[in-house]
């Protein structure tokens, strides 16, 4: 097997068997988020204690790459401190966008996307409601966050 073959079939296991999928009955924050252009709704759900995120689950519908990729988020940022989960929102997107390196692990699937420009925002949607999410904790204003320039 390739690596495009395994990054393939680590994208479709993901879509299709998303991790952290459901609703968070005691999430301290909730973003809901969406990609007009393709239909992709996610909504976002944390709950963080003393600047850590304990718990994070997602609800929504779209392709399998923003399906994909808000369970690998999830998975990655569960349990992590909140300037870590900032840091690597931030990895992620430069990797994706094809500007910086994507982080190790599983994410780095994701890489292959920065080719396919119309689907980089499908990749970046859950990533988008976690950084929307991190700057609630910090008293900035609620948004819905949308791919679609304001």
């Amino acid at each position: 097997m390739n690596m495009s073959e395994l990054y393939q079939e680590i994208i479709l296991d993901h879509a299709k068997r998303p991790m952290n999928l459901g609703v968070l009955p005691d999430a301290t924050v909730t973003v809901p988020a969406d990609n007009p252009t393709c239909g992709d709704e996610v909504t976002l759900q944390l709950r963080v204690a003393d600047g850590r995120i304990e718990d994070v689950r997602f609800t929504g519908q779209g392709c399998a790459i923003c399906m994909a990729s808000a369970s690998m988020m999830t998975r990655a940022v569960k349990g992590k401190r909140c300037e870590e989960a900032g840091a690597l929102f931030q990895k992620v997107h430069d990797g994706v966008q094809g500007t910086g390196e994507m982080p190790k692990g599983e994410i780095s699937a994701l890489a292959g996307v920065k080719e396919f420009p119309q689907r980089v925002k499908c990749a970046l949607l859950a990533w988008e409601a976690l950084r929307e999410a991190l700057g609630i904790r910090k008293g900035e204003r609620t948004r819905v966050v949308t791919t679609e320039e304001e």
